[in-house]
């Protein structure tokens, strides 16, 4: 389902569940186009390991973005003023993740509705959590 205006919108309404590709060949292939490709953290999992960390990593900016893809696909006609995130655990490659977000602020004077989002492992543990403001038509 997806929402053109302000109307369309109701407090508490969840956007449709979203499960991206968060395999290695995703985050290697964003990690190379962001620059950040090299130090193995984002490209094999064997490397981050030998740096200390659980497997190889989504790129945190990737998670922002894959964030922002679910709420334009939502809200085509929404325009997203701002989103901040927290980083609470780290997104593993090729581990499944479902991408999450709830209305819980609506201001029809501005036209805003405020998100909360979230980025959960299949455990239901919450590796991203944040919010995100987003201006719609009114009508």
């Amino acid at each position: 389902m997806t929402v053109q205006k302000l109307s369309d919108v109701e407090f508490g309404m969840e956007l449709p569940a979203f499960e991206p590709d968060t395999s290695l060949a995703a985050a290697r292939r964003f990690a190379e186009a962001a620059g950040y490709a090299g130090g193995g953290r984002f490209e094999d999992h064997e490397k981050a390991r030998a740096q200390g960390l659980p497997g190889a990593l989504v790129p945190g900016i990737m998670g922002m973005g894959l964030l922002t893809r679910m709420i334009h696909e939502w809200a085509p006609s929404g325009r997203i003023t701002s989103i901040d995130t927290v980083f609470r655990a780290p997104v593993l490659a090729d581990h499944e993740h479902e991408l999450e977000a709830v209305v819980t602020d609506i201001d029809a004077d501005r036209c805003e509705i405020t998100l909360d989002l979230s980025i959960r492992n299949k455990q239901q543990e919450s590796r991203v959590f944040g919010t995100a403001t987003v201006v719609l038509p009114k009508s």
